[in-house]
């Protein structure tokens, strides 16, 4: 672990800190913290920042209630950049957003983005919007004892083409699989972040080593 007198402050006291969604990975905010500023994090486990602006300090959901439960900070080579991950209990932005970065400046027409939380988002705008054509919007349409339906038709091709060692299509099958899973997730309500946490909360590994021992 570093000290935080082995970092490298600028001129004016102060360290950039990129704020990180422990569970999304996106970026939250960047903001700057300064000495003491930073040993007030580490001790209550809440980002507390030096605000710029005001030229104050400032913990972060004080006001809000939207408090950053610090997971970890790392250094970047130079040391004089932060990484802050933490956990959110609202909004990072102050404007009420999820993140300060919803402003797209350019995309590439051949390389696209993916991620798991876009495809939620996709998922519960089919559901919202139900546009015609779309398979997702069917299954919607049919209702719960189809998407459960499929679920299941997708476990059955996954064991498939696991027993059959035929890697590509368990890749392609898994994914199905998880398509379906991530419907059913809409259709009920439930969010990437509650599964997230429950699966944080087993400590899944040594719960199975435990488990093989004691038979």
């Amino acid at each position: 672990m570093l000290n935080i007198d082995e970092l490298k402050f600028d001129e004016k006291g102060l360290i950039p800190a990129i704020v990180v969604d422990s569970i999304t990975k996106k970026v939250l905010t960047l903001a700057y913290m300064n000495k003491e500023s930073l040993q007030i994090s580490m001790e209550k486990g809440l980002t507390c920042f030096w605000s710029r602006s005001r030229g104050e300090l400032w913990l972060k959901g004080e006001t809000s209630g939207n408090y950053q439960h610090i997971v970890s900070i790392t250094a970047d080579c130079d040391r004089d950049a932060l990484v802050v991950v933490v956990e959110k209990d609202g909004p990072a932005c102050h404007l009420g957003t999820d993140s300060c970065f919803e402003y797209p400046v350019w995309q590439s027409d051949e390389l696209q983005e993916f991620s798991l939380e876009g495809l939620m988002g996709l998922l519960k705008s089919r559901k919202e919007e139900m546009p015609e054509g779309s398979y997702t919007s069917y299954l919607f349409e049919k209702g719960l004892d189809k998407i459960l339906k499929k679920v299941g038709e997708e476990c059955t091709e996954v064991i498939i083409a696991a027993k059959a060692e035929d890697k590509k299509e368990t890749i392609y099958e898994i994914a199905d699989l998880a398509y379906h899973v991530m419907t059913l997730m809409v259709q009920n309500g439930i969010s990437l972040e509650e599964v997230h946490r429950e699966l944080a909360s087993r400590h899944i590994i040594d719960h199975k080593v435990k488990q093989e021992k004691m038979t």
